[in-house]
């Protein structure tokens, strides 16, 4: 049961869309700007993060045997403003035309998997198959306790949570058994526009787990923590681990983190953040996701942001450079 393997494209551009804040904004529309120029300049994909509510212990965030990265920091406090990630793509796919919407990541356990099959096979028909699915299982304790969720068992919820939806989506009549749920003739339409069903991409750091999800449910991995800081060791130990699983690394996707970085006068400085790209390719890496300082979406911004995207695809050869004079 997978949601489709198709061969690796050529290397995607994706970008990081801002939809929390540390205190309550105005408005959102800058939000929903910000994403009409990501669409505009040619950016590949847009990602959009998850929380539901929040405890206070958030430095779990900093213990990576909870699921948290090792000096990392939550970016707002409990009270900070975080738009669903569904429902935010939703709205977005109504106002852009290209730009394919990705979640990074869902929570998806913390969703009712018929539910979630549901919402997400109709955002991508809406959005002409625009829609991926970055999901993990998450950090915080308290998140589960809220939705009456065992934390400790959130792994399997999480599998238990794609394999319902992917038997939803690719069946024409489902059924499913599972120790947690049986149906048999269950009719959903629409089914999802992309033949598969709606690509899912893995998150977490190389372990049995999430080497099995990533076999089974598609082979594309958001590295996590130390695997995502060294991607020259952790793509081949992935690669191997999904060989020692019985599946083919074939055409694994793996999303890497580019830096964006800046100029003295605050402009995009091209090439020094390009160079990244070329060992990160021959790495395996085939998606950079980077988060590029937004001020304002005006002239010099979308310019800027043209540069990005024009010194991204000839890095990553996409494009050939331009024949000399």
């Amino acid at each position: 049961m997978t949601s489709g393997s198709p061969e690796v494209p050529s290397p995607q551009l994706s970008a990081a869309l801002v939809t929390f804040a540390e205190r309550p904004p105005a408005d959102w529309s800058s939000m929903l700007d910000t994403a009409r120029l990501y669409d505009r300049v040619g950016i590949d994909r847009l990602v959009v993060s998850d929380h539901v509510v929040f405890g206070e212990a958030l430095d779990a965030y900093a213990r990576p045997e909870v699921g948290g990265q090792s000096g990392g920091r939550q970016p707002t406090g409990p009270d900070g403003h975080w738009l669903e990630p569904l429902t935010t793509l939703s709205v977005i796919a109504g106002t852009t035309t290209r730009v394919r919407l990705a979640t990074g990541i869902l929570i998806a356990a913390l969703r009712r998997p018929v539910v979630l099959a549901k919402a997400a096979a109709t955002l991508d028909v809406l959005s002409g198959g625009r829609l991926d699915l970055g999901v993990g299982v998450g950090w915080q304790r308290e998140e589960y306790e809220a939705a009456g969720l065992d934390f400790d068992g959130r792994g399997r919820m999480l599998d238990h949570t794609l394999e319902v939806c992917s038997a939803l989506w690719t069946q024409s009549t489902a059924q499913y058994r599972s120790p947690e749920l049986d149906f048999e003739r269950i009719h959903m339409m629409p089914k999802p526009h992309q033949p598969f069903g709606v690509p899912i991409w893995v998150s977490g750091r190389i372990n049995a787990p999430v080497v099995r999800r990533v076999s089974r449910f598609g082979r594309r991995w958001i590295p996590w923590g130390e695997d995502a800081t060294d991607l020259e060791r952790s793509i081949p130990e992935m690669r191997a681990r999904i060989a020692a699983a019985g599946a083919s690394p074939d055409g694994l996707q793996v999303v890497a983190n580019l830096r964006v970085f800046a100029m003295d006068d605050g402009t995009f400085d091209i090439e020094r953040t390009m160079t990244q790209v070329p060992p990160l390719i021959a790495a395996g890496a085939t998606d950079f996701l980077m988060r590029p300082r937004i001020r304002a979406c005006d002239a010099e911004t979308e310019a800027g942001l043209r540069d990005l995207v024009a010194g991204f695809r000839l890095a990553a050869g996409r494009e050939s450079p331009p024949a000399a004079d």
